[in-house]
């Protein structure tokens, strides 16, 4: 495959895959608040599953290809991007004020699932009855979070579990339209994706496993990064940070659960490194954040400082 057919395909599943999930997150959000659902409910499930949905679909589609690697390292990369290089680059942009919630209790969530991620990984591979835990495991935290959410009644609270909730309702035709043209495109998005990182690996001899933890996790990284960038000067980042932990947890339990139940997910070219920067991202947090419940901007500096010199080490020399 030439580079440029490469370049546009990357570019083409990409586009596909983040029209996709907003067809599918307007949609199926319009159908649950017609049906009675209350918008904070929506929020923490219907929404929260479509923005990891491109993630879920290209994860899908490599593990049943055989790329079982790209898959692995999509979560993988995508974490460590969510908080060295997504939170860095707010934290760079502005000081994001960090809830005390968020700390007591999501960081803490995150950093279990992650190391249990690593005990999964003993053999290499993620069975289906790991994958079982995991989505029980989302199922638990969905629960917890629906009911600590309704027992804080913060604004803050309120606004990180209703955003990309549309203030007023599609009607049922149009939302149906939504939910199926939405998933049409993450179909089709993911198919162009994962073939153009496949593409990338066989043409560079580039392993599976550092384009899944490089190109594959960046791009479907990009979502978080526009939006903690935006949020971060807006002023509004103590949101955006609540968001990128639970996209953490979210894509080890639901997006690798879901993907293991199907076909059990390989990992033999993920190595202990990588791994060790995902605990070692998910830990450093906790502490940062606790200076004064500020993440500052020389700590932003540090977390993409820590991820430039990760990506340095992926790179074939």
């Amino acid at each position: 495959m030439a580079i440029l057919e490469i370049i546009l395909f990357i570019i083409g599943g990409l586009i596909m895959l983040f029209i996709g999930a907003e067809g599918l997150i307007r949609g199926s959000s319009s159908l649950a608040l017609r049906v009675g659902i209350t918008p904070l409910v929506v929020g923490l499930t219907v929404v929260a599953f479509g923005t990891s949905s491109p993630e879920l679909v290209v994860c899908l589609k490599a593990a049943l290809e055989g790329n079982g690697d790209i898959s692995l390292g999509n979560v993988i990369g995508s974490n460590i991007a969510n908080i060295a290089l997504v939170l860095g680059t707010a934290a760079l942009i502005r000081p994001m004020k960090v809830q005390a919630q968020v700390v007591r209790r999501e960081i803490p969530i995150m950093i279990v699932v992650s190391l249990l991620l690593v005990l999964f990984l003993i053999n290499n591979e993620i069975n289906r009855i790991e994958g079982i835990i995991f989505f029980i495991g989302i199922l638990i935290y969905t629960v917890i979070s629906v009911y600590f959410s309704r027992k804080e009644k913060s604004k803050e609270l309120k606004n990180k579990f209703t955003e990309g909730i549309a203030k007023k309702p599609l009607n049922i035709r149009l939302a149906i339209f939504f939910v199926i043209a939405g998933l049409v495109l993450l179909i089709f998005g993911a198919n162009l994706f994962v073939e153009g990182a496949v593409a990338i690996a066989k043409n560079f001899g580039i392993s599976q496993a550092v384009i899944g933890l490089t190109v594959v996790a960046l791009g479907t990284s990009l979502p978080e990064l526009v939006t903690a960038a935006v949020a971060s000067i807006k002023n509004e980042a103590d949101i955006a940070i609540g968001n990128v932990i639970g996209s953490n947890v979210y894509n080890i339990l639901l997006i690798l659960g879901i993907t293991a139940i199907i076909i059990p997910v390989s990992g033999s070219g993920i190595t202990m490194v990588d791994l060790g920067v995902m605990i070692i991202t998910a830990v450093i947090i906790l502490p940062l954040s606790r200076t004064g419940f500020i993440l500052n901007r020389w700590e932003g500096a540090l977390l993409l400082a820590g991820y430039v010199i990760y990506i340095y080490y992926l790179l074939p020399k």
